[in-house]
């Protein structure tokens, strides 16, 4: 089975639980790690298995505008690291690909530990997206940070490794 995980992160969080997630699929077959600004729309039509995370930013994906004021924030704010705005976001990506066929698609974020009514969720809007593009969503998950800027909670890291695991037991399917 090809895997790839498509992933953006603006403070390392994501990019930490995509690669605890990578460890967990690599009895899957082939895995690929691929950060949003180095993917292309082929990333996606390769896979049999498609794992797409991103940070969750004003309740749902982050976008030119939400990326703009993390980094403005953490500009006028003394101590505050910035953040990595590089490239398009993820939103954007998604909004490139072509219809997905039947491919298996999970969706991860990182989200503040708080509750979803409250914070939201871009796994959320990852798997409406994709779904809505005729991917098949099998798995959903958010992994939880301390503050904005994180870090992972205790535990996280290992809790993104085993549903890794768990996704690698998820039979290959034919496209459709």
């Amino acid at each position: 089975m090809k895997v790839a995980i498509v992933y953006e992160s603006l403070y390392g969080n994501t990019r930490r639980i995509a690669e605890a997630v990578a460890t967990g699929l690599r009895g899957a077959g082939e895995v690929t790690l691929v950060e949003v600004r180095d993917a292309s729309p082929e990333t996606a039509a390769d896979a049999d298995l498609l794992v797409v995370g991103g940070p969750t930013h004003v309740h749902g994906l982050s976008s030119r505008r939400s990326r703009e004021g993390a980094a403005g924030d953490a500009h006028g704010t003394p101590g505050r690291r910035a953040p990595d705005v590089e490239g398009p976001p993820l939103r954007d990506w998604l909004d490139g690909l072509a219809g997905g066929h039947g491919v298996a698609v999970a969706a991860f974020d990182t989200r503040l530990d708080k509750p979803k009514l409250l914070v939201g969720s871009a796994a959320k809007g990852i798997t409406r997206r994709l779904r809505r593009l005729g991917y098949d969503p099998v798995d959903e998950e958010s992994f939880l940070v301390a503050g904005a800027e994180g870090p992972l909670l205790p535990g996280e890291l290992e809790r993104a490794q085993a549903w890794g695991e768990r996704l690698a037991s998820i039979p290959a399917r034919p496209r459709a």
